[in-house]
């Protein structure tokens, strides 16, 4: 496993670590709400890791939090980093850790916030191990985005071989990975994406894209068996119509999607939930070409805020990611 030049250079299990950088968020609102801040590397307890944190995921949740629309579901201590997915590199491990040591190369979804910072503190059973093909640019983008796809798509209580599944939000870092998962499991797949997407999201295998810039799905789709919301808004009142008689909605975007079923509708809120087992596998898949994760576009450290930003308001296709070391 290649190790980094402080590895080389001896014992870095007691060495002193200088302090590090954090994205943290200071109050509730919008950009300037984020701030580069100098804080110390913490200490790894037991069953616990250290890691250098060398690239980390930007996601939908990070402006969501950084705006309070989840304060009752993240219960943060302000200020606190944000961040919910990395890859990096193995600095110290805690009592009881076996089968991590210094130098290995790791990522991870955190199952919470703090990925954002040169130093991170997280469980030793969240980590996979990174294949050594990957960067750790390209591993970052792959822990959230592929197991929320995953959950989202075994969700459904039938088979999708067969089946027609509608995928909203293909172009992103879920919906991209949602299209590759249901045509592997033999669904005729439909997408809706930008018209700048259109092209990116057929590659990955969708039967068919609509422009919602310039089509409205709901009059060109029917017995949909399966609709993926990724995107929320008012999406989901326009999807009911389209499902088949046993047709699910599931959401990651729209929590009260339950309540909001019309009578004879089936509809279901889904997060994100570790299965490293699983990670390690789409890793591996990754690293040899049979799956296909997309870099949009990769930011420094200091440009994270603005990042978030474009998240919100729309971006390339693909994930971005964030280069922590530079």
């Amino acid at each position: 496993m290649t190790q980094s030049a402080d590895f080389k250079r001896g014992d870095f299990t007691s060495a002193p670590l200088a302090d590090g950088r954090a994205l943290r968020l200071q109050a509730y609102g919008g950009p300037e709400a984020l701030t580069v801040d100098r804080v110390t590397a913490p200490e790894p307890g037991p069953g616990k890791v250290l890691v250098q944190v060398k690239a980390a995921g930007v996601n939908g949740l990070d402006w969501k939090i950084r705006e309070g629309y989840l304060r009752n579901i993240f219960m943060l201590e302000l200020p606190a980093t944000l961040g919910i997915e990395m890859a990096g590199v193995v600095l110290r491990t805690g009592p009881g850790v076996e089968g991590l040591k210094p130098g290995d190369r790791v990522m991870a979804a955190l199952g919470g916030c703090g990925a954002y910072a040169d130093h991170l503190v997280i469980d030793a059973e969240k980590l996979v191990a990174t294949p050594a093909t990957l960067s750790d640019i390209e591993a970052a983008a792959i822990p959230v985005a592929a197991m929320t796809a995953w959950h989202v798509l075994q969700a459904a209580d039938f088979g999708l071989s067969g089946r027609r599944v509608l995928i909203h939000g293909a172009a992103g870092g879920v919906g991209g990975f949602a299209v590759q998962f249901a045509k592997a499991a033999g669904a005729s797949v439909y997408a809706t994406a930008s018209t700048k997407s259109l092209q990116h999201v057929r590659a990955l295998g969708a039967d068919e894209v609509i422009d919602y810039k310039q089509q409205t799905f709901e009059r060109l789709l029917s017995d949909i068996d399966l609709v993926v919301d990724l995107v929320g808004g008012d999406i989901i009142d326009r999807s009911w119509s389209l499902l088949s008689p046993d047709g699910l909605l599931v959401s990651i975007a729209t929590p009260d999607v339950v309540s909001r079923a019309p009578q004879g509708r089936r509809g279901i809120f889904v997060s994100n939930k570790p299965d490293t087992a699983r990670l390690a596998a789409i890793a591996q898949q990754v690293a040899a070409g049979t799956l296909q994760s997309t870099v949009a576009e990769v930011v420094g450290f200091d440009d994270l805020p603005a990042a978030i930003e474009r998240n919100r308001t729309g971006h390339a296709p693909g994930k971005i990611v964030a280069d922590l070391t530079r």
